[in-house]
């Protein structure tokens, strides 16, 4: 027994091993993404000037979560007069303040690593409470070897936290059932921090508070005195047979009272004494007892969530200082009413109404090679099929599909499966097509899921499973440490990521510095054109590069240098530059390097 626990541990640290390594790996070659210096210079104005002017479309607790890794590099002051949006002021604290970006981005990203390791203890917690050992061990499998995971979980982003968080409290909440007064305000802390960390994990808060109801309810009913029913024996059996008069071979005694001692009173009827109530009333009692108390831990629940959001806004800023900004559009109609019902601090509705006015606009797409303007409804799940290792895809549905058919898992897949459905079809009603980032708690919940097959007990399930398992592992490790671009075997891997998908499902402005060494190792002193999308400053890397679109394009000749998500979605003058040109090489698998 005790070699198989010391087995277990060593494959719980190997798994979480590597995807610290691969982490930590990714953080340090990654030059910074598109969102990543807007929450830096975010995080930075909130603990030097406690003001919460900046992103305010996302709530405050994951960029706090990010300064508490740059609390320990020397970071400049920040100008609070700076005259410039977030997306400037994030350029000028990584390269116009004497800071140093890699310092600085790693050690933002250091505790979103860290985050991202603990979550997956969560996993490996919650898929053993519904599927044992074994089936811990493979939803650990599963979240630990997840390239979406692993790569978002290596940046100074939102994502991964927010979902992370909120997984924490369904978890809780199935805790709830056994101990509620421990678990549930647990859980109701858990999703506080969940929703000061996107607002996204909103549309789960109905179920989140349905589910503490219906814990308590289990726990409150699992807690009563149940009746001996025909196949057990009484509680406090007879020792001996008696008759109507008392004890069997005992003559019977006269009281004081006039009566005969063992006999029954006058008042007891064949249903009980006068004293106790009638069997009716004691299950009403019973059953109102239970509905109040899970009203209660729904609402307890709740409050303890609202709670948390205001002490995250009180944190950066005691006096809540905010002011609506001017011409910020409301919606109106049951959605404007739900925004300004919400109990949360006015920056936190201000900065909802700005998320819906970001959805009013229409936003360029590309799936399967293919651009587009608009939305396209099913683009999330296809991005998924894509990127997601096609052994992990089999065992999500096998998982699904176990909790649903056998009657013991039911119970557990209301606190899985539900959630995952309703926060994937939001998802998809986004305008944004920019990446599976927006479905990142698909690899924490399903993950519980596929840990039911072990609980399968059809001939070669387990051999089957196994060699899945090692399948995603496999097409995982393939991949390093090209996580952010990968793609499964079925869409030709990671090489070509590129030709399905774009943003940062590809090419999130991520490889400036893998660029700059690449230029100097197999091009020196070429002339070089770049066409970059992303946040980074390409010259602090030392790319020496001009840009082609000023220029006449019979005038551009040598190394051209494109991110793939321009490509994708190329203009007319950028398909001039690509006629003639040859593609030589990739750079991190997120940009193309052409001779022209």
């Amino acid at each position: 027994m005790l070699r198989r626990r010391w087995l277990y541990l060593v494959a719980v640290v190997a798994m979480l091993g590597q995807m610290a390594f691969a982490m930590v790996t990714t953080a340090v070659q990654l030059t910074p993404t598109i969102d990543e210096p807007v929450y830096l210079a975010t995080a930075e104005v909130y603990t030097q000037q406690h003001s919460l002017r900046y992103n305010p479309e996302h709530p405050p607790l994951g960029k706090l979560i990010m300064a508490a890794g740059l609390a320990f590099e020397d970071v400049g002051e920040l100008d609070p007069a700076y005259p410039g949006s977030q997306s400037a002021l994030g350029r000028h604290l990584l390269y116009e303040s004497g800071n140093n970006p890699f310092r600085l981005l790693l050690a933002a990203r250091m505790p979103i690593i860290l985050l991202t390791l603990l979550f997956g203890l969560v996993v490996l917690a919650f898929a053993r409470d519904v599927a044992g050992p074994v089936g811990g061990l493979i939803a650990l499998a599963l979240y630990s070897f997840s390239p979406d995971v692993i790569a978002h979980g290596s940046l100074a982003t939102l994502d991964v936290p927010a979902a992370g968080l909120l997984f924490t409290a369904f978890w809780l909440v199935w805790r709830g059932r056994n101990r509620p007064y421990r678990y549930l305000p647990l859980a109701g802390l858990a999703l506080g921090a969940a929703l000061a960390t996107r607002a996204s994990a909103l549309p789960a808060v109905p179920l989140l508070v349905l589910l503490a109801a219906l814990s308590m309810w289990h726990a409150q009913r699992a807690r009563e005195p149940q009746p001996p029913t025909a196949s057990e024996p009484a509680d406090n059996p007879p020792l001996e047979k008696t008759t109507e008069e008392g004890t069997a071979g005992a003559p019977p005694k006269e009281t004081a009272e006039g009566g005969t001692a063992g006999a029954l009173p006058k008042e007891m009827t064949e249903e009980g004494t006068t004293d106790a109530p009638p069997k009716e009333t004691t299950v009403r009692s019973a059953t109102t007892k239970r509905l109040l108390s899970s009203a209660a831990a729904a609402v307890g629940t709740g409050l303890i969530a609202v709670a948390v959001v205001w002490i995250v806004y009180l944190a950066v800023d005691p006096h809540l200082r905010w002011t609506t900004p001017v011409g910020l559009p409301h919606p109106g109609g049951l959605k404007g009413l739900a925004v300004d019902w919400l109990p949360f601090p006015q920056a936190y509705r201000d900065g909802l109404l700005m998320q819906f006015k970001l959805e009013l606009r229409t936003y360029n797409g590309f799936l399967l090679g293919h651009g587009y303007k608009g939305h396209l409804w099913f683009y999330l799940p296809a991005a998924l099929v894509i990127k997601t290792p096609l052994g992990m895809l089999a065992l999500w549905a096998a998982g699904a599909l176990t909790m649903i058919f056998i009657p013991r898992l039911r119970v557990a897949a209301l606190y899985v499966l539900p959630v995952s459905a309703v926060l994937l079809l939001v998802a998809m009603t986004g305008s944004r097509s920019y990446g599976t980032r927006y479905a990142i708690f698909l690899p924490l919940f399903l993950a519980v899921a596929a840990g039911t097959v072990a609980l399968v007990r059809i001939r070669w399930a387990r051999v089957t499973t196994a060699l899945l398992v090692l399948f995603v592992a496999v097409s995982s490790l393939r991949t390093f440490p090209y996580y952010l671009p990968y793609s499964n075997e079925a869409f030709g891997g990671t090489a070509d990521t590129h030709l399905n998908l774009h943003d940062s499902n590809v090419d999130w402005g991520q490889d400036l510095a893998r660029l700059a060494q690449k230029l100097k190792t197999d091009y020196p002193g070429e002339q070089t054109w770049l066409i970059y999308k992303g946040s980074g400053v390409p010259a602090y890397y030392g790319i020496d590069a001009a840009d082609p679109y000023t220029v006449p394009v019979d005038q551009v000749h040598g190394i051209l240098v494109i991110s793939d998500s321009r490509v994708a979605l190329a203009s007319a003058r950028l398909k001039q530059l690509l006629t003639g040109a040859t593609p030589i090489g990739q750079v991190g698998y997120s940009m193309t390097i052409y001779r022209r």
